[in-house]
């Protein structure tokens, strides 16, 4: 059955975007320019003299500037404040991928001509695959046209220079002509007569043209409308600029989703407009983590900067702490150690950073030859494990899809982007091929996956299932110079060459059967070729197996998947319930979705979070029974009112107050426009949906408060609780062996290292691009660790317990579990460590015994001068007039509650909150009390108070080594002296009531 694709010519987006360009030319009068056309060589076809037809704009500058701005107001767009022509005149449409822009101007040209009478068009494109692209959008669409305009006349053809009588056509014909060409045929040496030989063909005059003229001339008499498709590799040079001048345009009109330096654009349908119609696909991301497994060194790049105090990237890494390893993001600079910031892990010996590139978004290491970039990790899951998922869970998604779609007439297609074609095919000298390493993979995976139960319904039509793997998937690259019929398509190590022209001129032409069930290819797999200027709207899984770097843009990647798809009836399919593009993703979805917003930003300009000077101007509003815009100069002042309230800063950014006033309805705007203050309530709400704001924080130094810091009271409370201590401790370790096993034989779990797939959709909102995780998929449990990379689990473990190799080694032969250390490693150690660790805690402190340290050191009251102390006034500072900072930091409601009985009770003569290098040392690590209080009892009795504060007095609310910790404080303070009490208080109350006592 043959697939024809149908148009619908009423979707209200499109119409506006066409009419943004015909109203352009508001008040033009149908018009022509003659000129006459000498004759072409006697031995070519055409040989007679003629009337050169061309357009004629009579409207002034003036005028269309007038109508410009009526129509930016109309569509919600900055306003421009003038219309130059030098070098030519243009007005720019933004309209995301997949939204149908070609169909777009193909219109245009079209309605130009009905309202107008305008009849010459020059499309002018950066590459071969978009210039095959259009040509067969103008074949696809003809009849549709024909429908839609009366049979009008019109033709199109693609620029040859071996075919110059084309041009000779273009100018003479009396009807609607379009000239198809890519800007390498007529950027070559035009300006300069001492180098005609090497210029492009189209300027040069010869036997083959018009007698005596450059092919160029005649195209320039025509006074063309220029068509530039994706300005930003078209017109993107000086060159290429003049080369678009010498065309001679009436004006050009740029069509993309990503100007670089917008200018006078009369129409926008940008990403987050697009998915909030329902334009395009939904996307959802699927990645992968391995759970624990910290045997490598694992960094993965999240950003780089480069402020004025120098550049920096922000890193994550798997870093010991006391609690034991947990992924965790730090920042590097240049010389940074990450073995000395990972807790001298081993595992980071040699990453000690030789450079940040802050414009390449990479990181290199001095000892170390890998290269750290946003798209290519240091370790973690194992590169052909990684694959391996990606292809499996591609296969899955896709046979998922094909179990919903197939029946609704929708065939199901996935595409693989390689970083090198022969990891699918690998040519050899004789010019065979063999098949490459993902080639093989996909084929035994996908044999395996749909022989499934759950499957079982997509076997029904297959006869040979070795047949129908073979027959599913391919190469998307260029066509084979060998011409040999077994092999469908071939690629150079490029994918850019000039022979790739009929490569393309086949993709482009058989995506109406890639469509149709009549083929049974679903999977392709493509290198570079597909970045720009293909896509299929029956993609539905896209699939990165990028091994390095790759400067494909996400959006460039999943552009090719973003369109709605089709039916067998070539009608197009609409709502996110069919329409959901899953990208199989080489990294995390938040490191997807930061990506992708960082391309929208840089690449389409879109802001996100920002308020606009336009933003309110088309809101639609009612005056005198007519509808009118609210237009530019109120949203203007709307703008300034919301900067003027703090709403916004200074640039539109929007700010917590904003959000807040929203949240609570106190939102004000300038009384003018009161009337239409919930339209403009709702644009607000609209503009800031998703934004992540900040929560604004007032920092603030603390400072000693010197009087009361050398106040005799202070001075008498400090020489009370300054002095060190040291502990001692004495235990058996047979019975701490015997204890430890019968403890590791209760607990501990024998956890096989597994990854998860984890789904996440995304959504693209004015407030910024984030990911919402849906729900995990299928986990995948991995064999045990080579022998060779198992870590030293004796040395781990006696630095992890202190205990001694013997006594380790004891444990670990006599517990046999090291078959559970093979499975997972790290979770192993970790567990066996905090097993022995609690254990052992329990002897210690059960017998602990503290005493002065030698030569009684002290903490010396002058180190408070050094200490460096800061808090946020909203959130952690309370003001203080009897401590020894101006400010109290609190960490809890409960100690700022009982600062706050501190300040107030009369009877508190000073106190402190001691700082954090005031450490007991304890077996379980060093100890750090809240409060240090010097209390006079109504002018009797003098008492010195070391107190903690907990939420709760029952010991069963606290962690096991939070008890001993407290333990250990009360036997410290013990031997410091018996003028100190320490005791645990929930409230001042606690204190107080010991007092009394």
């Amino acid at each position: 059955m043959s697939l024809k694709l149908q148009f619908n010519p009423e979707l209200e987006y499109q119409q506006d975007a066409i009419n943004a360009v015909v109203d352009l030319f508001k008040g033009q009068t149908p018009k022509e320019a003659n000129f006459t056309v000498a004759p072409v060589s006697a031995q070519m076809t055409l040989g007679e003299s003629g009337i050169g037809i061309g357009n004629k704009l009579e409207l002034t500058n003036g005028e269309l500037l007038e109508n410009l701005k009526e129509v930016q107001e109309r569509n919600g767009l900055p306003q421009s404040e003038a219309l130059e022509d030098n070098p030519y005149l243009e007005f720019e449409v933004d309209m995301e991928t997949g939204t149908g822009k070609t169909y777009v101007f193909i219109r245009t040209m079209m309605e130009l001509n009905k309202k107008y009478g305008f009849k010459k068009f020059v499309i002018v494109v950066p590459s071969l695959a978009i210039k095959e692209g259009i040509h067969h959008s103008l074949k696809t669409t003809k009849s549709h046209m024909n429908a839609l305009y009366s049979n009008e006349v019109y033709d199109y053809f693609v620029y040859d220079s071996d075919h110059l009588d084309q041009i000779n056509s273009f100018a003479t014909a009396d009807h609607i002509s379009i000239m198809i060409i890519n800007i390498q045929a007529f950027n070559r040496s035009f300006g300069n007569t001492e180098t005609l030989n090497k210029a492009n063909i189209i300027h040069r005059a010869n036997d083959r043209g018009p007698e005596g003229r450059a092919p160029i001339e005649l195209i320039q008499e025509t006074n063309p409308i220029v068509i530039i498709d994706e300005p930003q590799s078209t017109a993107n040079t000086k060159k290429s600029r003049e080369a678009i001048a010498s065309l001679n345009p009436m004006c050009c009109i740029k069509y993309s989703a990503t100007h670089i330096k917008p200018k006078n654009v009369v129409y926008r349908l940008n990403a987050v407009d697009a998915h909030d119609l329902q334009l395009v696909k939904q996307i959802e991301v699927i990645s992968f983590e391995e759970e624990d497994n910290y045997e490598d060194a694992y960094i993965r790049l999240i950003k780089t900067g480069n402020p004025k105090s120098g550049i920096y990237a922000d890193v994550e890494i798997d870093k010991k702490f006391n609690s034991g390893i947990r992924r965790t993001t730090i920042r590097i600079k240049d010389g940074s150690d990450l073995y000395e910031l990972s807790g001298n892990r081993d595992v980071y010996s040699g990453f000690q950073v030789a450079e940040i590139d802050a414009d390449k978004n990479i990181v290199k290491f001095t000892a170390r030859p890998n290269i750290l970039s946003l798209d290519n990790h240091i370790g973690g899951i194992d590169e052909n494990i990684y694959k391996r998922l990606q292809i499996e869970s591609t296969i899955r998604a896709h046979l998922d899809k094909e179990l919903v779609l197939n029946k609704r007439g929708i065939k199901v297609l996935s595409l693989f982007f390689l970083d090198r074609v022969d990891n699918y095919r690998i040519y050899n000298d004789d010019g065979t091929y063999n098949k490459g390493k993902y080639a093989i993979l996909f084929e035994e995976l996908f044999q395996k996956i749909i022989m499934e139960d759950d499957y079982k319904k997509l076997r029904e039509n297959i006869d040979d299932i070795d047949q129908y793997t073979q027959e599913v998937h391919h190469g998307y690259f260029s066509q084979d110079k060998a011409g040999r019929k077994d092999v469908k398509f071939v690629e150079t190590s490029t994918g850019n060459s000039a022979s790739d022209d009929y490569a393309y001129e086949l993709i482009m032409k058989d995506k109406e059967r890639l469509l149709s069930f009549d083929t049974n290819l679903k999977f392709i797999f493509s290198h570079s070729a597909l970045r720009e200027g293909w896509d299929n709207p029956n993609v539905f899984q896209i699939c990165t197996l990028n091994e390095t770097y790759s400067d494909i843009k996400k959006r460039q990647e999943i552009g090719r998947g973003l369109r709605l798809a089709v039916n067998q009836d070539g009608e197009r399919q609409h709502g996110f319930d069919i329409n959901t593009l899953t990208v199989i993703a080489n990294e995390s979805y938040d490191v997807f979705c930061n990506t992708l917003q960082k391309e929208y930003e840089d690449d389409a300009g879109i802001r996100f979070g920002y308020i606009e000077e336009h933003s309110f101007a088309n809101i639609i509003i009612v005056k005198d029974n007519q509808e009118e815009r609210l237009g530019i100069e109120a949203s203007k002042a709307i703008v300034q009112s919301f900067k003027e309230r703090e709403y916004i800063a200074k640039d539109g950014k929007v700010l917590e107050k904003l959000k807040k006033a929203l949240d609570h309805n106190l939102l004000e705007v300038p009384i003018e426009y009161a009337d239409h203050k919930e339209k403009i309530i709702a644009r607000t709400k609209k503009t800031i949906e998703g934004v992540k704001i900040k929560k604004a924080k007032e920092k603030e130094d603390v400072t000693l408060n010197k009087e009361r810091f050398l106040s005799p009271e202070f001075k008498e409370l400090w020489d009370k609780i300054k002095y060190k201590t040291v502990y001692q401790v004495d235990f058996s370790s047979k019975e701490l062996i015997e204890k430890c096993l019968v403890e590791i034989e209760k607990t501990l779990t024998k956890t096989q290292r597994r990854i998860s797939q984890l789904n996440a959709l995304v959504g693209i909102k004015q407030g910024g691009i984030v990911a919402k995780e849906t729900g995990s998929g299928r986990e995948y449990s991995l064999n045990k660790v080579e022998l060779e990379k198992l870590p030293d689990v004796v040395t781990n473990l006696q630095n992890a317990t202190d205990l001694t190799r013997r006594t380790i080694i004891d444990i670990l032969i006599r517990s046999n579990t090291l078959d559970a250390f093979e499975l997972n490693p790290q979770i192993y150690m970790q567990e066996m460590a905090d097993i022995i660790n609690s254990v052992k805690e329990n002897f210690i402190v059960d017998g602990i015994k503290y005493s002065k340290a030698r030569n009684k050191s002290y903490y010396a009251q002058e180190l408070f001068e050094d200490e460096e102390i800061s808090g946020y006034l909203n959130d952690n500072l309370l003001t203080s007039e009897k401590g020894v900072y101006d400010y109290v930091v609190y960490d809890s409601t409960v100690e700022r509650e009982f600062a706050e009985k501190l300040e107030t009770n009369k009877d508190v003569l000073v106190y402190v909150k001691l700082p954090s290098w005031f450490k007991i040392p304890t077996p379980l690590g060093s100890y750090n009390p809240d409060w240090a209080i010097l209390i006079n009892d109504a002018g009797k009795e003098k008492f010195y108070f070391v107190t903690e504060t907990k939420s709760t007095l029952r010991r069963a609310g606290y962690r096991t080594a939070e008890e001993k910790k407290i333990d250990c404080g009360i036997e410290h303070f013990k031997a410091v002296g018996e003028d100190v009490k320490y005791i645990v208080a929930t409230t001042f109350d606690d204190v107080l009531n010991k007092v009394n006592s």
